[in-house]
């Protein structure tokens, strides 16, 4: 590319065509834009002479596009593109980029013993470089076509979970510094959505625009019952609607579009799915609880001019819609919504009926928007500390970071928060500032505290003596009863599942409480035959007796979300250990590989 920018001067040599030099501006603008040129290639014409030095500076288009074909996603954080040197902002990307793949590879070695990689965390909070750079370049691992990589897939997703979390913190914390009527309903319902999945696109920007879009169905509805109703004017919601009789049809009108027309409804039938509680899911599934629907219909209400309040009734979140005096202390001015009950207009006595008993006058009182959140966050801890299937416990962890972010000194939620990284065994360091803390809030909760510091301690200590990972050879002796390999797709006999094992031993390793728990004994073999950890396709970690496993005659990816945690590849009929199981089983390999092609091939034949 060099020799042909320098090799058209004076019309000289080949035939006298024209050298990229003496091009005319656009058409040199034109070929230095057309996406065939890499950065390498703009780099190397900048230095063969003045002219196509000066057709890419750095501030000018040709580097623009090449940054914008490079990383199109980023261009959203330029709102003005005047005076930005996209050359030096190329380099900060790719060197970002590298800084990015360099962490990520060095997790797997620094962090494969531990299900949280707290102490990469640390490091990762210190980044030298802009952080959308270094989550775009994990938006790029993490969207790698096929089925390889699934390590670095599986590390990135961990860090970009962090790094958006972090973020989305800071964001509700300034929300909760604001005044109260700066305080939207729904935007501290997104936050929430945003913290418990921050690898999901979710902002506030496209909630509202759905939540316009209803208000926009809505003011269709009303025209046709009353073409001069306030609410249809262009600023309708900046000012409320004082008369009782128009707030009544903007609220008929609301009840025809959201459970007539759209469907909305109570999730009767799955209550307790954590779904319910965020807001864009709700938009998307159109179900939500009591207290999720109250937000949407609440904000639909407010932008027409109607100002419901929320009522944090026990068991049953309600609005209350004020029919007397506004600003009235007395509860028989309101009527009461049940935005689950598909807007249900109630009594003080069919609100009692709702929930089946009496309740004191003060929770039919309205509450602020923390009061909201703190129940929203309630659930979903409620929710967390059922979930059966998660070893890793996120939703009740994401919960109690939430619930601490709004009220950092509640020692119930901070000795949950202890014990609950204790029982995983991560974070020692944060677990001993936390208990700690609680000594300082509650000196009486010293017994408890006092347990958990001893035994944390210890944690460390053995840290800190931990030697090299245990290495086991299927020729050894001990271990010529192991008929299975990691990384061999199998089938549960008894139960049926699917799964891929990732560990095993050559008799079980558990207790004696667990082999009776679990009717070991009532196995032909018992405990005395080998055991296998399998990841199973619902997400949960088992430990199956060989005699209980067979091979998949269907094998088939295992969708379980630490599938990357052991495993580079898939294969299509097995899975391949990466470097840190490898070293731990160093002779499963090639007996995978063998027995695949033995089952899988033969098969097809």
């Amino acid at each position: 590319m060099a020799a042909a920018a320098a090799g058209g001067g004076g019309g000289g040599g080949g035939g006298g065509r024209p050298g990229l030099a003496e091009l005319p501006g656009e058409l040199l603008e034109l070929i230095l834009c057309c996406g065939v040129l890499g950065a390498a290639d703009i780099g190397r014409v900048a230095c063969t002479c003045r002219r196509l030095r000066d057709a890419c500076q750095p501030r000018g288009k040709v580097w623009r596009d090449c940054f914008r074909l490079r990383w199109p996603s980023l261009l959203k954080y330029y709102s003005h593109t005047d005076g930005v040197s996209w050359l030096e902002e190329y380099k900060a990307r790719h060197n970002a980029g590298l800084e990015a793949q360099r962490i990520v590879a060095s997790f797997s070695k620094r962090f494969f013993s531990e299900h949280v990689p707290c102490d990469g965390f640390s490091d990762i909070e210190t980044l030298g470089c802009p952080s959308h750079f270094f989550e775009d370049e994990l938006m790029c691992i993490l969207n790698m076509e096929g089925r390889k990589g699934l390590t670095w897939k599986y590390y990135a997703k961990k860090i970009l979970y962090f790094l958006r979390q972090q973020n989305i913190l800071k964001n509700l914390k300034e929300y909760l510094q604001r005044p109260t009527d700066q305080q939207s309903f729904l935007e501290g319902a997104v936050l929430i959505d945003q913290y418990c999945n921050p690898l999901s696109d979710i902002c506030l920007k496209s909630v509202q625009a759905q939540v316009d879009d209803i208000t926009d169905k809505v003011r269709k509805v009303l025209r046709t019952k009353n073409a001069r109703h306030p609410s249809l004017a262009s600023k309708a919601g900046e000012v409320l609607i004082p008369e009782v009789e128009l707030q009544r049809q903007v609220l008929d009108a609301m009840n025809c579009v959201l459970y007539e027309q759209l469907k909305y409804k109570g999730n009767e039938l799955d209550y307790y799915n954590s779904l319910n509680s965020y807001i864009h899911q709700v938009l998307i599934r159109r179900t939500g609880i009591p207290i999720s629907l109250s937000v949407l219909y609440l904000t639909i209400a407010r932008q027409l001019g109607v100002k419901l309040e929320p009522v944090n009734f026990p068991s049953h979140f309600l609005l209350r819609w004020c029919q007397g005096k506004e600003g009235s202390t007395d509860i028989f001015d309101y009527t009461y919504i049940d935005a689950f009950g598909k807007g249900k207009q109630l009594t003080v006595k069919e609100c009692e009926y709702l929930i089946g008993h009496h309740v004191t006058e003060e929770f039919y009182g309205v509450v602020t928007s923390k009061e909201v959140l703190q129940r929203m966050v309630g659930n979903l801890l409620n929710l967390g500390k059922r979930e059966s299937t998660d070893q890793s416990y996120q939703l009740l962890r994401d919960s109690l970071d939430l619930y601490l972010a709004m009220y950092p000194d509640n020692v119930q939620h901070l000795m949950l928060q202890a014990r609950l990284y204790f029982h995983l065994g991560i974070w020692p360091e944060k677990v001993l500032d936390i208990l700690q803390h609680i000594q300082a809030l509650d000196p009486s909760q010293h017994g408890a505290v006092g347990y958990l510091v001893q035994h944390t301690l210890e944690h460390i200590e053995r840290r800190k003596e931990e030697v090299g990972p245990e290495v086991k050879h299927r020729s050894d002796e001990k271990h010529k009863e192991v008929c299975f390999s990691i990384g061999l797709i199998m089938k549960h006999k008894r139960y049926g599942y699917n799964c891929v094992i990732y560990g095993w031993d050559p008799a079980c390793m558990m207790g004696h409480e667990w082999i009776r728990n679990m009717n070991v004994h009532s196995l032909p073999h018992g405990p005395h035959q080998p055991f296998y950890n399998v990841l199973v396709e619902d997400g949960s970690c088992r430990y199956a007796a060989q005699e209980n496993l067979e091979y998949n005659s269907e094998p088939r990816e295992i969708p379980h979300p630490d599938i990357g945690r052991y495993f580079s590849e898939f294969t299509g009929v097995h899975y391949l250990a990466n470097t840190e199981l490898e070293i731990r089983y160093p002779e499963d390999l090639e007996l995978t590989r063998a027995t695949a092609q033995k089952i899988y091939s033969s098969g097809k034949e």
